[in-house]
């Protein structure tokens, strides 16, 4: 028999049991689709907290307060209470600086009329609008006159007009809000970006550091300090600015640790993405376990199907069938329900990770390459786990499968 006659006799063989064999590719289905959908919104992840990180920025250095220690408890990064303006001052004079922006942030109660809102407050300097890379849709945003006046004055990001005035584009310029209390004049509203870094600027108010530190805060530290270096070129010289800028200014003796810390922006972008892809490798792999799962069972059915077979092979074998043509013909079988179901599965998981990606608000994107591994996958899995019931159908005794009842 040759190889066509071959696959033609299975086929006809998976036909007779078209439910069975449904069933039989529905592991492999499940695990392809669940590899598919799964790499998808890793990637989408991936992406998208490569865009948020770029958005924080360009040349973006953070510096923040080391970590407090009380009676031998340890609390987070940025709990000492080590950075305050005189350390922002001194940054600024670096050669490889281009700006800087002090940032303390809190959240309070926004009221306008009868309309109020929780908002985060983000307390800074003029800098911050040239190292976030802000952009006005109307009026102005905050100045160094401001900072330097303790200027009751605040930019608004679109989500607060809209949750303090039901419309996101209403005349708000000049109006008076209240800030837990204390009133603002609104002099600007922030271009609608949505969500930015680990934060939705369009839900954020800006203010000046040295008001907020006044009349909300009470307290005169920084809590984080943004550093724009002047090119990429010089990140790391920028970074060896600070570092040493500080170490002075707090008074450091060689040999101590740092009570602040510098981090760049491509070594967050470093970690995070190593962090999303560990992630979706992970997931992969949890969800190539049904691949595992659906393999053991094509397996048992064929070997199902070899038993109820038995006379079958007999006779077959009786009239000249080689066991090499009934090794080929049960293989054919295990690996036809292995692609197919690794075709249905890959459908399933574009279709998948384009719902998952919607809801998640993620921009999912599948690789060429993980299609391609999630198929010969499947097909590797049926040949490695149809080889066993192949085997055993070849290997039959003509005279004993045909007296099997």
């Amino acid at each position: 028999m040759n190889f066509f006659e071959s696959i033609r006799v299975s086929l006809r063989a998976l036909r007779a049991n078209k439910l069975r064999s449904a069933l039989t590719m529905l592991g492999i289905i499940i695990g392809v689709a669940a590899v598919i959908a799964m790499v998808g919104i890793g990637n989408g992840a991936t992406a998208s907290i490569t865009s948020q990180i770029q958005g924080m920025g360009s040349n973006l250095l953070t510096v923040t307060a080391g970590q407090s220690n009380s009676r031998g408890v340890n609390g987070g990064a940025g709990s000492s209470a080590s950075l305050t303006m005189t350390d922002v001052d001194k940054i600024r004079v670096g050669a490889a600086i281009k700006a800087v922006a002090p940032v303390t942030s809190t959240s309070a109660q926004v009221v306008l009329a009868s309309g109020n809102t929780s908002a985060s407050i983000n307390a800074t300097t003029a800098d911050y609008e040239i190292i976030r890379n802000v952009t006005m849709a109307r009026g102005r945003f905050i100045t160094e006159g401001d900072v330097n006046k303790s200027a009751r004055v605040a930019v608004l990001g679109p989500t607060v007009v809209e949750n303090l005035m039901g419309d996101a584009n209403a005349d708000i310029i000049g109006k008076n809000i209240k800030i837990n209390n204390v009133p603002f004049q609104v002099i600007g509203v922030t271009t609608a970006t949505g969500s930015t870094g680990f934060q939705s600027s369009d839900d954020l108010i800006t203010a000046p550091i040295s008001t907020i530190q006044a009349r909300l805060i009470g307290q005169k530290t920084v809590r984080t300090i943004l550093v724009s270096a002047t090119s990429e070129d010089l990140m790391q010289t920028a970074q060896d600015e600070i570092t040493a800028a500080l170490r002075q200014t707090h008074k450091i003796p060689e040999g101590k640790d740092n009570d602040f810390r510098v981090q760049n922006q491509a070594d967050m972008l470093e970690t995070m993405q190593s962090v999303t892809q560990t992630m979706t490798m992970l997931l992969g792999g949890i969800a190539g376990i049904s691949l595992l799962v659906g393999g053991i069972g094509i397996m048992n059915i064929m070997l199902v199907s070899v038993t109820e077979r038995t006379r079958e092979i007999g006779i077959r074998k009786a009239i000249g069938a080689k066991g090499t043509d009934i090794l080929l013909q049960f293989l054919i079988e295990a690996v036809v329900l292995s692609i197919l179901g690794g075709g249905i599965g890959i459908a399933l998981g574009y279709g998948g990770s384009s719902l998952a990606g919607k809801a998640l608000a993620l921009d999912t994107s599948i690789s060429v390459s993980s299609v391609f591994m999630a198929f010969g996958f499947s097909a590797a899995i049926g040949i490695i786990f149809g080889v066993f019931p192949a085997r055993k159908a070849a290997a039959m005794d003509p005279i004993d499968a045909l007296r099997y009842e």
